[in-house]
């Protein structure tokens, strides 16, 4: 069996989700982030991406990592491209194309909306977004996200998702990505295709069994 090691509150989410897409059995095994806890290494702290327990598994003390029948990934995105596919389907690719395609966004996701999203929803969760010095962060991190997201939403302006005119894992790796940024209602305002899209995505029934459970963890 699958056995997935993270949270739902954390980039974990992505491959929960991916799971539940693809109807496969697994088995969560809670991981937390080891700077949550004041001392991460105590005997009796729990599983934490510090533990030297996790290391073994993952030296780089990352979540979500999975264990998939004594194949072990780390990396969220690259995660999700090897469980599409694997179990195919609709999520994965149909063609050589494609699947240079699905690599393009997912990698695209990466590297142009990942690291200013982060930075939108740590402020948040630092409870920083109405200080002066949040107000700056969030500023910024909007203005270097206006050009890839007008990138986007040109895009989705032609298709109704972003590869084979169908929901694919490009999708889901890219909507997770951009949905720690969507606290910023005004300026997602102007991007009403993106905004189509991310609603799409969320209409699923796997992303709401995801957030369900990511809402009921402790």
């Amino acid at each position: 069996m699958l056995k997935v090691y993270g949270i739902y509150r954390s980039r974990a989410s992505r491959t929960y989700w991916m799971a539940l897409e693809l109807g496969i059995e697994f088995e969560s095994i809670p991981v937390i982030q080891g700077y949550a806890l004041p001392e991460p290494l105590a005997p009796d702290a729990r599983l934490n991406t510090q533990s030297p327990a996790f290391l073994k598994l993952n030296p780089n003390g990352h979540i979500p990592t999975i264990d998939d029948d004594g194949l072990v990934l780390g990396e969220s995105v690259a995660i999700n491209l090897y469980l599409a596919s694997k179990h195919r389907g609709p999520l994965t690719s149909g063609s050589l194309q494609e699947e240079g395609l699905i690599a393009q966004w997912s990698f695209w996701a990466v590297n142009e909306i990942e690291s200013q999203s982060i930075r939108i929803v740590q402020t948040y969760d630092r409870g920083l977004q109405d200080t002066p010095g949040g107000k700056d962060t969030i500023a910024v991190a909007t203005r270097m996200l206006k050009k890839p997201i007008g990138v986007l939403d040109a895009h989705l302006a032609e298709c109704e998702y972003l590869v084979g005119h169908r929901f694919t894992v490009a999708d889901l790796n890219l909507v997770e990505i951009i949905r720690y940024a969507l606290s910023e209602k005004e300026f997602f305002a102007a991007y009403p295709h993106v905004l189509e899209w991310v609603e799409k995505c969320h209409d699923r029934d796997a992303f709401r069994e995801m957030m369900a459970r990511r809402a009921a963890e402790a």
